[in-house]
């Protein structure tokens, strides 16, 4: 097995390998296995597909959560893999620290991670770890040092992100909530949506409001 064969699978489902990496003693990766694989929304087809699935339609909670753990635990299972998820625990698998070390993603001047491909539009929806060790590509260059406007830095209308200090939840909820927060609440975060990269992704807005529904109801 090939990582492009398993980055071929994944995208039938509309998952694509946001990084990976080789497992070694002390990341907290399950013992016995070799290759960590991360996974994301393979962009633009996610929504349609995630939408159109069972758990989108039956009113139940946490759609999302519920999707990707019937799709991801089901690649696990095929690549003889154990699935893991962000809401497993506590306590909880570190994915920031995971996503670090695949070499393709990096702190932001926001203090968001920011990834080569998805920029600051990145989620992790689950991760496999393998048997195997795949053979990994070089990692990509960071793409904070090339950006001189650095617009991330200056997006948020209320200043709930920066480098510098701790996220501030409250600011961004109570903005996001209001009727100046409406282009937040309807196309996305504001910060997100200014990196250069994430404006490459083709993200529907009705993936972006369902992100934001859920999370103002937190």
């Amino acid at each position: 097995m090939t990582l492009d064969e398993v980055e071929a699978t994944a995208q039938a489902q509309a998952l694509t390998i946001h990084g990976a990496f080789h497992c070694s003693a002390g990341d907290q990766t399950p013992a016995g296995h070799k290759t960590l694989l991360m996974f994301g929304p393979d962009e633009p087809r996610f929504w349609q597909v995630f939408s159109q699935s069972p758990e989108h339609g039956d009113g139940d909670l946490d759609p999302l959560d519920r999707w990707s753990k019937r799709v991801i635990g089901a690649l696990a299972r095929l690549w003889h893999g154990q699935a893991i998820f962000p809401s497993d625990g506590p306590p909880y698998p570190p994915f920031l620290r995971w996503a670090q070390a695949t070499g393709r993603c990096w702190p932001s001047p926001t203090g968001l991670l920011v990834h080569d491909k998805t920029g600051l539009m990145v989620s992790f929806r689950g991760a496999i770890a393998l048997p195997d060790q795949l053979e990994l590509p070089f990692a990509p260059p960071a793409p904070c040092p090339d950006c001189t406007a650095r617009p991330c830095e200056t997006a948020c209308p209320v200043g709930a992100l920066a480098a510098d200090r701790p996220y501030d939840v409250n600011a961004c909820r109570t903005h996001v909530m209001s009727a100046a927060g409406v282009d937040c609440r309807r196309n996305g975060c504001l910060t997100r949506r200014a990196c250069p990269v994430s404006r490459q992704q083709d993200r529907n807005p009705a993936q972006a409001a369902f992100h934001m529904a859920a999370f103002v109801k937190e």
